[in-house]
């Protein structure tokens, strides 16, 4: 969606962009030429027009010639958006183009029409209750996958993800996730600089995305129950996840890559204070701690209520100091120069170099385990328990209607409220 798109792209100009990642390490912007990369997009809001604008800036031979969405004016607006992106001269002077024509598939089941065409590299930027049935199916249809991140918004859909990236390192596949940080080159050095043990064994840290309000799509005459959830999807729990799944996942993804591993338990609180119903019904707030495998607890907030104090960061904490990775400090010291290339980019810059033969890139289990970090704190936040990493991938609570069709009921869902009648 717009907004969202334009959330994540004014944090990136706040934070620099980035070179990173086997583009950097081989002294070079673009992912080398070859095999040609043939794109099919699914999901056509924001993110998806946004994934098409990077990836025809990462490589030279790169064709979007596929295009798919839940939405006839979605699928159609972004053909017309894409097609003007193809005419811009860092594209033109690549050798890049898009060359959709008939290929703009509608409905439901789009996604099987755009993976069942002559396409090799997949974008996946539906709604995230989406993602693990989207990728399950594009790795057994043999395609290369970039998927925007979070992975799923639940244990059913993680476990779903799981296995597809065991399927994908057997069939020698190659998949990239949305959590661009881990292609941004500040980041990269200040990690190096961590895990090399400048600041010792870590024993805790803090990370957060706190900002204001974001959009929200009313009600129209004339749609139906399931139209107007998914046209509204950030507000509800079955298609983003809630807020600290659907965008703090980045932020616990930089805490994930920090300890190199995930954490055992989390304990959260959150609830919401907006009482317009056209924000659905996900929480405004979240507050968790985090126990990973060594003793070391984290801090995790987030927070989406305007007006009040922002914050997008992530520090950690070691026995021998400091590092604010977000500013890619290490004891007080900044490690890395302003980035050079947006990470949105060089994700893609990466993943296109690992197909044409560099070195293998499977990002698949780490989002994964990322997503489920997320979940689990939801699932405390909402329940008012202590949740333990099995009890979240092992949940059998599955927030995805079944044989979703246009007409079908679906009643608004009600507040998670913590407490002795909380869901479990």
């Amino acid at each position: 969606m717009t907004t969202q798109n334009s959330t994540r792209r004014d944090f990136i100009k706040t934070g620099a962009t980035a070179l990173g990642g086997a583009a950097l390490l081989a002294g070079g912007v673009h992912a080398a030429g070859g095999d040609e990369i043939r794109v099919g997009i699914i999901g056509c809001g924001g993110r998806g027009s946004g994934a098409a604008h990077d990836v025809l800036r990462s490589s030279k031979g790169v064709r979007i010639v596929a295009l798919g969405d839940a939405f006839e004016d979605r699928a159609k607006g972004a053909k017309a958006r894409i097609e003007g992106l193809g005419k811009e001269k860092e594209v033109t002077d690549n050798g890049n183009t898009v060359d959709v024509g008939d290929r703009v598939f509608v409905g439901l089941d789009a996604y099987k029409k755009v993976i069942a065409s002559d396409v090799n590299y997949i974008i996946l930027a539906t709604p995230p209750g989406f993602r693990p049935l989207h990728i399950e199916a594009a790795i057994n249809a043999g395609k290369h996958l970039f998927t925007e991140k979070p992975v799923g918004v639940d244990g059913p859909g993680i476990r779903k993800v799981l296995a597809a990236y065991e399927k994908a390192k057997e069939k020698k596949l190659c998949v990239a996730a949305g959590t661009q940080r881990r292609h941004q080159e500040g980041y990269i050095e200040t990690m190096k600089r961590i895990h090399g043990g400048e600041i010792g064994e870590l024993v805790g840290g803090q990370c957060y995305w706190m900002q204001g309000i974001l959009w929200s799509v009313p009600r129209q005459k004339g749609w139906t129950d399931l139209q107007a959830q998914m046209r509204n999807w950030y507000n509800y729990v079955w298609l983003c996840g809630d807020h600290i799944v659907e965008q703090h996942v980045h932020n616990i993804d930089v805490m994930n890559w920090a300890f190199q591993t995930h954490p055992e338990k989390a304990i959260s609180m959150g609830f919401r204070t907006r009482t317009n119903k056209d924000y659905g019904h996900i929480y405004d707030f979240f507050a968790t701690d985090y126990y990973y495998p060594n003793g070391a607890q984290t801090l995790s907030m987030c927070r989406q209520i305007s007006d009040c104090a922002n914050s997008i960061s992530e520090r950690v904490v070691g026995t021998k100091g400091t590092a604010q990775v977000n500013s890619y400090t290490v004891n007080g010291k900044r490690v890395a120069a302003r980035d050079r290339v947006s990470p949105y980019v060089q994700e893609h810059t990466d993943l296109i170099n690992a197909i044409r033969g560099g070195t293998y890139l499977n990002e698949l289990k780490n989002v994964a385990e990322s997503t489920l970090t997320a979940i689990m704190a939801r699932m405390s936040a909402y329940s008012g328990k202590e949740i333990k990493w099995a009890d979240a991938l092992n949940s059998t609570e599955s927030l995805m209607p079944e044989n979703l069709a246009w007409d079908m009921q679906l009643p608004e869902p009600p507040l998670a409220v913590p407490g002795p009648k909380a869901r479990n």
